[in-house]
């Protein structure tokens, strides 16, 4: 029998480019006198007299290739474009550090090439080399997909969201740190990332979490998942559409085309709703217009699978990054945005 659950959407692609400046300076050394010709004998007198001096410390050493000039032929973006856009994406993690090797005019008029060389500070002598497209108008960067580039990039999305983002929503009632999470209810990546979200809530109660439907094209099960939803909250508020979700999630694995519709039924139910109620509310075509506005949202953001979690206009994969990692970017991203954010220790071990 076939089960509902989703084919595996693979998490949209990303620029994979490495984010904290280091910038190495040295002073010229100056000359140096040769020392006094001595016998080993007085040497070994004075050493064991004298107070050794401590040994120099030695410069740091710039683990990246020298930078040549005649690679930088255009005009736009400065270096300092570069720099502030990558530590906007990757300055959450202290070990990673880059060097802008080029910003090239290329045969497509308008389009520049930018060459970055990667290095961790864990793994030294290790060197990547990454690329990546400044479309014409200077707004977005092509590298295995298209993200918004400057040095605000998530700025406009952010401001999207915080005027059309409405789904159910948790947690503190500012909109400074908003957390928004595009979700398929019959998607198992979504539940995977939902157990972290669910984390979230708890652990950075400064965080306003919104819930947007995103169910997967073509699927009529999750379109009306995604419904029912609709009309719990309508009818029992933000609380029980958050049950009626958690519901969903725990019998997806099981669900097939017979047992879909009892099941979501049952999980209105547990949510305090009168399943007949929801029914009738769910065929209504404002109740279609209100998850194809949910959809339509998520395009407009620029978020084209479920699971998807966008922090303050930064689009991050849940199900694909440590939740540990989860956490911190989400407070180098309220950090930039000038928030301060305490992070409570994490009380759930996550997959």
């Amino acid at each position: 029998m076939r089960s509902l659950t989703l084919t595996e959407v693979e998490s949209m692609k990303k620029v994979a480019w490495i984010a904290v400046l280091a910038m190495i300076g040295a002073g010229a050394p100056g000359m140096a006198q040769a020392p006094p010709v001595v016998s080993p004998a007085t040497a070994e007198a004075q050493q064991a007299s004298e107070p050794q001096a401590p040994a120099p410390h030695a410069a740091p050493v710039d683990p990246f290739p020298p930078i040549s000039l005649k690679n930088f032929t255009a005009d736009a973006p400065t270096t300092a474009e570069v720099n502030a856009f990558l530590k906007n994406v990757w300055g959450y993690d202290p070990n990673r550090i880059w060097s802008v090797a080029a910003i090239q005019k290329t045969a497509a008029p308008g389009v520049v090439r930018v060459v970055v060389y990667a290095a961790d500070k864990t793994q030294p002598g290790k060197l990547s080399q990454s690329e990546f497209f400044i479309t014409p108008d200077g707004k977005h960067a092509i590298a295995g997909g298209v993200v918004d580039f400057g040095e605000k990039p998530f700025e406009a999305r952010r401001a999207i969201l915080q005027m059309q983002a409405n789904g159910p929503a948790e947690g503190a009632a500012s909109k400074d740190l908003l957390l928004v999470e595009f979700s398929d209810l019959l998607n198992a990546r979504s539940k995977e990332a939902q157990e972290a979200i669910d984390n979230l809530a708890k652990e950075i109660p400064q965080a306003r979490i919104v819930f947007e439907n995103l169910p997967a094209d073509g699927s009529i099960y999750a379109f009306h998942a995604a419904e029912v939803g609709v009309c719990v909250r309508k009818t029992k508020g933000d609380a029980a559409f958050f049950t009626y979700a958690d519901e969903v999630f725990a019998k997806q694995s099981g669900l097939t085309p017979a047992t879909v519709e009892a099941a979501l039924n049952a999980a209105a139910a547990a949510a305090g709703a009168d399943p007949k109620a929801v029914e009738a509310c769910a065929a209504l075509p404002a109740t279609k217009a209100d998850v194809e506005a949910s959809i339509a949202l998520a395009k407009s953001v620029n978020v084209d699978a479920a699971p998807a979690l966008v922090v303050n206009g930064r689009i991050i994969s849940p199900a694909a990054v440590p939740y540990e990692t989860l956490k911190r970017i989400i407070a180098y991203q309220a950090q930039s945005d000038g928030l301060t954010v305490q992070v409570q220790p994490t009380l759930t071990t996550l997959k």
